[in-house]
């Protein structure tokens, strides 16, 4: 008896690799040199390392279009929506309000979205549907969950169980083009791990993640920041401190040489930066300037970032501008 056929599938889709779309440099970020545009990750360390305070600082960048730690540029400024599972709605505030001022912003100005329900469970169906059409709705440039071990009740230790959360959030990274942070700890006596091996539960959480941040604390109580990408260099790891000043509580960049203040960029940079603006006929992008400087683009970040915070440049929609000179 001859079995029955069946009709067969249609092929899959496939394009030659000389044709797949190649993003510039500025479209491959949403923070630069920290967060790879749309991607799904962890910011990772152990308890009291200040990862909920760098979530945040994220989320204050991305929605305001400042540079992130006052020293990386953003390069996609939009909404960001939060869920805080660990903290009371008026410590979310008081952190965020600490952000701003040490940033020279005003939260009310910003498109910062808190997810208030009491509760939110990735392993409910229910609530992984309010979640998809609440991000639907709001269209977030970053999803910022924090922390993951009050989002469910599975076994982390279990790759079953972890796999399909993990997977719910990258499918809403690609239906919704929003970049998802997950606030997760790293498990206790771990300090000599590889920072991704260090991390609580299944080894699903280090293989997920296209942008990985790390933070922990050493010997001597230094706070160091490490950064690992999928699809590009990792920079080197950072010194970090939680700085108060004037009651604004905000992690800053601790520089061996300045430890109390970012440096000041050299004179030559940004001269080449103001020449560039002053012969544009109107905002230029990122790229641009760095082709017309022939920069690295850590470099001219830093340099950038020093001129827009001291008034000298203006960025709008289209990109950066010479500031209007007061008479």
């Amino acid at each position: 008896m001859t079995a029955p056929t069946t009709a067969s599938a249609a092929p899959l889709p496939v394009r030659r690799a000389a044709l797949l779309r190649a993003l510039p440099e500025e479209q491959r970020w949403l923070i630069q040199d920290l967060w790879a545009a749309q991607a799904v990750g962890i910011v990772g360390g152990e308890p009291k390392c200040c990862k909920s305070f760098l979530a945040l600082d994220m989320a204050v960048a991305v929605a305001s279009g400042t540079p992130c730690l006052r020293r990386f540029c953003v390069n996609d400024k939009g909404p960001v929506l939060l869920f805080a599972a660990e903290d009371a709605l008026h410590v979310v505030r008081q952190r965020l309000d600490g952000i701003c001022r040490a940033a020279g912003l005003d939260l009310a100005a910003l498109d910062v979205n808190v997810i208030t329900a009491p509760s939110l469970r990735l392993d409910q169906a229910d609530d992984r549907s309010r979640l998809a059409d609440t991000v639907r709705a709001l269209k977030p440039r970053l999803l910022v969950l924090d922390p993951f071990v009050r989002l469910h009740r599975i076994d982390e230790n279990a790759s079953g169980e972890v796999a399909p959360l993990l997977a719910y959030l990258r499918d809403l990274q690609r239906r919704y083009g929003v970049a998802v942070v997950v606030v997760h700890h790293a498990r206790k006596g771990a300090a000599r791990a590889r920072a991704g091996q260090a991390l609580r539960g299944s080894s699903e959480f280090h293989a997920w993640g296209d942008s990985n941040l790390y933070l922990r604390r050493m010997h001597d109580h230094r706070l160091v920041l490490s950064v690992e990408q999928r699809a590009a260099r990792s920079i080197a790891a950072l010194n970090v401190d939680l700085h108060a000043a004037d009651q604004a509580l905000a992690l800053h960049i601790v520089d061996a040489h300045a430890p109390d203040a970012a440096p000041e960029p050299e004179r030559e940079p940004a001269e080449r930066i103001l020449q560039a603006l002053a012969v544009a006929a109107a905002p230029i992008s990122l790229a641009e300037i760095r082709e017309a400087c022939r920069m690295r683009t850590a470099r001219l970040c830093q340099a950038l970032n020093h001129l827009v915070s001291a008034g000298r440049v203006l960025k709008a929609a289209g990109g950066y501008a010479m500031a209007p000179v007061d008479p």
